[in-house]
């Protein structure tokens, strides 16, 4: 469950952090990869995402209903992945002791059960209480589901391992389940792309003197955009919560994208975040629009066959001469382009409902690799809007566009830096866990 997505070359949509495992493992991501993806529209209701494509708009009940009916698409894209593999790692959603979602299950034990393979039960020790995790959930578990796990490790230890040695053979000795290992708390993780939104105000990130101000949106989407920012040396990304006024001393606004534009819309306005944008274009600050953040900061909204709720259409920001119309065919591209201004390459990928027209996109800031333009920006260029996220994961552009804000021009290789991390941490999996015993569990499909 994320609206943190990203596309695939085939042209689905899977979640991010799946794209992530794909990257760790050196394959291009597909859809098979995160065969059923919910993207939450309400604290109640989500877009249910099948092999990539959307499948339905469901309340959280009608999901619990209909989600066996989806198991055969998730053995066909797990068989899939197998074909041609070595080992295929399967990652549970939620907890297996959550006992009173097992009827109908298609993410854990359910999974497990219906593909036959074998479970490593992983506990959270940083949260506290690992050990009554472990062995409550072996209490708890049908026997079935109990006989299924073959192991456990316990994750983000911190302090002298050698101080859980009776802890974790007591796990041993009441669950009856191999020890793979205690994994210490790895402290480069935060350098990973985040996976939840929280982990954006993560501590370790760079911060500095430049100032990037980021609303708080409800159902903020696609916030990759961020990671780069927040890693930049000099820049200080401020992710402000609702109820916070934006920060008057910030270079930038960037108004992110999101899952419900017209909701977070009235979100933002109901938080006074327009006349604080307002403001702070007055004293000459910039503003950044991505996606759902493009299209608020148009002249209006328009969602005439109710995509997002009742049928309607509301007034935008009116920071840009432009107007959006949501329509149900979702546009979602792998996308290459150039920042005009600096000639830097731009890499990226489109993901939203609606296209977008008006008198600013004649001056569109992006050039597409067939020649059209993309984004739109203001007269004096302090207000700009673009459909592209993932741009600021180039170093050069990333490094132009922050010059302009008054940062220095400093590069780091952020993409090369994702790579080494991720090396960092499989020398950490192999130093601290039983790897031989891990893949050794594994059965034949």
């Amino acid at each position: 469950m994320s609206n943190n997505a990203a596309v695939t070359a085939d042209g689905g949509e899977i979640g991010r952090a799946q794209a992530l495992q794909a990257r760790a493992a050196g394959l291009a991501p597909t859809t098979d990869m995160n065969p059923v993806l919910l993207k939450p529209e309400s604290d109640t209701g989500a877009q249910v995402i099948v092999q990539g494509s959307r499948f339905a708009t469901m309340k959280a009940r009608d999901y619990a209903r209909v989600k066996d009916t989806l198991l055969p698409a998730v053995l066909e894209s797990f068989h899939r992945l197998a074909e041609g593999v070595d080992l295929v790692l399967v990652e549970g959603a939620g907890s297996p002791a959550e006992i009173n979602l097992r009827e109908g299950d298609i993410a854990n034990m359910g999974f497990a059960e219906a593909a036959g393979v074998p479970v490593v039960l992983v506990g959270d020790i940083d949260r506290g209480g690992v050990i009554a995790q472990l062995v409550g959930t072996h209490a708890i578990l049908p026997a079935a589901d109990r006989d299924r796990i073959s192991g456990y490790v316990v994750n983000k230890f911190r302090g002298d391992i050698a101080l859980f040695a009776e802890g974790s053979g007591e796990i041993a000795r009441r669950t009856g389940w191999r020890d793979i290992g205690v994994l210490p708390w790895f402290a480069e993780a935060w350098r990973l792309p985040a996976e939840d939104v929280m982990d954006l105000a993560r501590p370790g990130a760079a911060g500095g003197p430049l100032k990037i101000a980021v609303p708080r949106l409800g159902r903020i989407a696609n916030f990759d955009d961020l990671d780069p920012l927040s890693a930049q040396p000099g820049v200080h990304v401020d992710l402000v919560e609702p109820g916070r006024a934006l920060p008057g001393d910030a270079a930038l606004v960037l108004i992110p994208g999101s899952k419900s534009t017209l909701a977070d819309l009235a979100l933002l306005r109901e938080n006074g975040w327009d006349i604080d944008l307002a403001a702070h274009v007055r004293r000459g600050g910039h503003v950044l629009g991505v996606c759902g953040g493009y299209q608020m900061l148009g002249t209006e909204i328009a969602d005439p066959d109710g995509i997002e709720g009742p049928p309607g259409r509301a007034p935008g920001l009116g920071l840009l001469d432009v107007r959006t119309v949501l329509a149900p065919a979702k546009t979602l591209a792998l996308t290459e382009a150039q920042d005009i201004a600096s000639g830097a390459p731009v890499s990226g990928y489109e993901i939203h409902l609606g296209q977008t027209e008006g008198a600013d996109c004649a001056r569109g800031w992006l050039r597409l690799g067939d020649g059209r333009l993309d984004g739109a920006a203001s007269v004096d260029g302090r207000v700009m809007g673009t459909y592209l996220h993932g741009l600021f994961a180039g170093d050069d552009f990333r490094a132009a566009y922050l010059a302009r804000l008054g940062a220095p021009g400093d590069t780091f290789a952020y993409e090369a830096g994702i790579d080494a991390v991720l090396d960092a941490l499989a020398q950490h999996c192999e130093t601290h866990l039983d790897l031989d015993a891990l893949f050794g569990l594994a059965a034949p499909v």
